[in-house]
């Protein structure tokens, strides 16, 4: 019974938003629903969904539990040092501005560190930051961050770029200005086209084995030829070949 009530609510979720539960690892996203629920005091899927259509708030609260918004500037150092020093130099020399896609950006810290790294490598980039979450999205343009989301960043980066406010720091506007931040679910809408570089991390573990292998085909699709693919820690490609990528660095994917 649990489990029809819990289709029925995907259902229902795929009707208003769009968003196809399904595609994402079901006992994963119901473990993370179902506790956002109980706390809620819903008996059922069915009554949650209901309410959710009645009240906006309650809406935004599962948009931000079912996507999972942990974030922080240079998350993995050493994989961004290879990618400023390595990646970028190679992929720089082929095009006078560069265009970089960074999807599922969550708070913000990703496209701002890909922000940063361009100013300090002086290289020219447009760079586009996407979402699923329109509220996230709002933090993320408001650029304000607690201490904790710097604590990877180098220590002349945290100088040069952000202020002190209150508790925590806001990043500087020449940061900001150079990121674009758009609504974009990577299950169903359109990619943009002729990325040098797109950044996708830590989001596709969350998703099923087939969703996953239609993201990678849709992210290829999505680069120039050569371009580059940065994944996260956890999320390795085993069969690269198979989606039109050979391995360029550990997670790093250069389009065939």
């Amino acid at each position: 019974m649990l489990k029809d009530d819990y289709q029925m609510f995907t259902v229902m979720i795929k009707d208003k938003t769009g968003i196809d539960l399904n595609q994402y690892k079901e006992a994963q996203m119901k473990r993370r629903l179902l506790s956002l629920r109980e706390k809620r005091g819903f008996a059922t899927f069915s009554d949650y969904g209901k309410e959710m259509g009645l009240q906006n708030d309650l809406f935004e609260e599962f948009l931000d539990r079912m996507t999972i918004n942990v974030s922080e500037f240079y998350r993995n150092p050493e994989r961004w040092d290879v990618l400023k020093n390595k990646i970028l130099p190679v992929i720089k020399e082929k095009k006078n501005v560069l265009k970089i896609w960074s999807a599922a950006c969550s708070t913000g810290e990703e496209p701002y560190t890909l922000s940063m790294m361009m100013k300090e490598t002086r290289t020219k980039a447009r760079i586009t930051a996407t979402d699923i979450d329109d509220t996230i999205l709002k933090r993320a343009k408001r650029g304000a961050y607690p201490e904790r989301s710097l604590k990877e960043l180098p220590l002349e980066w945290k100088d040069r770029y952000f202020q002190k406010d209150g508790p925590g720091y806001e990043i500087d506007q020449k940061v900001k200005t150079a990121v674009s931040f758009n609504k974009h679910n990577l299950l169903k809408d359109a990619y943009p086209k002729e990325m040098d570089l797109i950044v996708c991390r830590n989001v596709l573990i969350y998703f099923t084995e087939e969703a996953k292998q239609s993201i990678y085909k849709r992210l290829a699709d999505s680069l120039v030829s050569s371009g580059i693919l940065f994944v996260g820690s956890t999320e390795q490609i085993f069969n690269p070949s198979k989606y039109g990528f050979e391995a360029e660095d550990t997670f790093f994917y250069r389009k065939q």
